[in-house]
């Protein structure tokens, strides 16, 4: 009887106040070993603590440098693969266009995309090339040379290149914003190398104007202002002009070659060239001439002659004036540029003059800067 009622006695009731008293505790608490290292003291003129003997941990690897011209902005924007060569000896720069990867559109699909270069700093459609347009390809293939005819050796240390892929607008009346830009200054190329890039798209920067209007007409792309009246002066253009004094003729042969980079005159941002030859003293109406007008461009390529006949003593003695015009329907024609070649000049000039009638025969080709100021001779 007492059996069975032990056997059917339930275990004490624990209330929750008494459960919540119950010592669970693991034991006393051990201090950490070297606590600071891992909570330093926020002092600043504290003396560190000593770190505990053993191997250093290895110093963190850092990953290669980018490319050149890469950049946080440009990381979605796709990439654009070109070569660049300066030829000294013909006064160019080649810029081939092969492709690019992982354009980003601003909309889904295909896309139609051209590569545009411009030469920084400097009036925007003077420079401005163009590859032709690839349709419905996110990485277009263009395969296209551009080139830049009278490049010297100057511009290669102040120019800088400026690459956009813009995205043909097709039927729409105004043109998108670039899906992405890049420059390359062109101090780095080495003269008859041929190098190659693969740098990775930016968003397209603002550029400056400068102050002067008259400077600024048609001008709607500059990267800087001009500072120094050479530099101003330098960027109205420059023509290419060969002579060559033949003995079985008896006379000076003048060829007006092509201009490049012309300064805009019209409001189109545009001009409509032509080339006056001019030599003084005066010697009747074969001493004038003057060349075809070339309709809306700024880098014209003329290929005419002209002859002036004299013996090369007296033509020793005389001015020849070149000088670029707008032509303007109605109106007076627009003063671009000229270049003055005699006895009396310097630098290239001078050596082009003296060298092209000390030899006969021998045909001297050289690009000459147009002045921004006419040239006033008196008959």
């Amino acid at each position: 009887m007492a059996g069975s009622a032990a056997a059917g006695r339930r275990p004490p009731r624990i209330s929750m106040q008494e459960h919540m008293a119950i010592d669970v505790s693991p034991g006393p608490i051990r201090p950490i070993r070297l606590i600071s290292d891992y909570f330093p003291r926020s002092d600043p003129f504290a003396a560190p603590a000593p770190r505990a003997p053993g191997p250093r941990p290895a110093p963190p690897t850092h990953a290669d440098p980018e490319p050149e011209g890469d950049s946080d902005d440009g990381a979605g924007l796709g990439a654009l693969e070109f070569t660049l060569l300066f030829d000294a000896d013909n006064s160019a720069l080649h810029c081939t266009a092969h492709r690019a990867k992982g354009l980003k559109p601003p909309a889904a699909g295909s896309v139609d995309t051209y590569v545009k270069a411009n030469l920084l700093p400097g009036a925007s459609k003077a420079s401005q090339l163009r590859t032709r347009t690839v349709r419905g390809s996110r990485g277009p293939v263009w395969e296209e040379t551009l080139t830049y005819h009278g490049f010297t050796r100057q511009d290669a240390a102040r120019k800088t290149l400026r690459l956009c892929v813009c995205e043909d607008p097709r039927l729409r009346r105004r043109r998108a914003a670039p899906l992405g830009e890049l420059r390359v200054p062109l101090r780095k190329l080495v003269p008859n190398r041929a190098r190659s890039f693969d740098i990775c798209l930016e968003k397209g920067r603002l550029t400056k104007r400068p102050k002067s209007l008259e400077t600024a007409r048609g001008m709607s792309l500059y990267e800087q202002e001009a500072g120094e009246t050479e530099e101003a002066a330098e960027e109205r253009g420059r023509i290419l002009l060969s002579l060559c004094y033949s003995s079985q003729r008896g006379g000076l042969l003048v060829g007006v070659l092509r201009c490049a980079h012309l300064a805009p005159m019209d409001t189109n941002g545009y001009s409509d060239p032509f080339v006056r030859l001019f030599l003084h003293p005066n010697v009747g109406k074969k001493s004038k001439y003057k060349t075809s007008v070339h309709k809306k461009t700024l880098n014209p390529e003329f290929n005419e002659e002209f002859f002036y006949a004299g013996p090369r003593e007296e033509l020793a003695q005389k001015t020849l004036l070149v000088s670029v015009w707008d032509y303007d329907l109605g109106t007076a024609n627009d003063f671009i540029g000229g270049v003055q070649l005699s006895s009396h000049a310097s630098g290239e000039r001078l050596w082009h003059w003296r060298e092209c009638l000390g030899r006969s025969d021998r045909r001297l080709e050289l690009w000459h800067p147009l002045d921004g100021v006419p040239l006033q001779l008196s008959d």
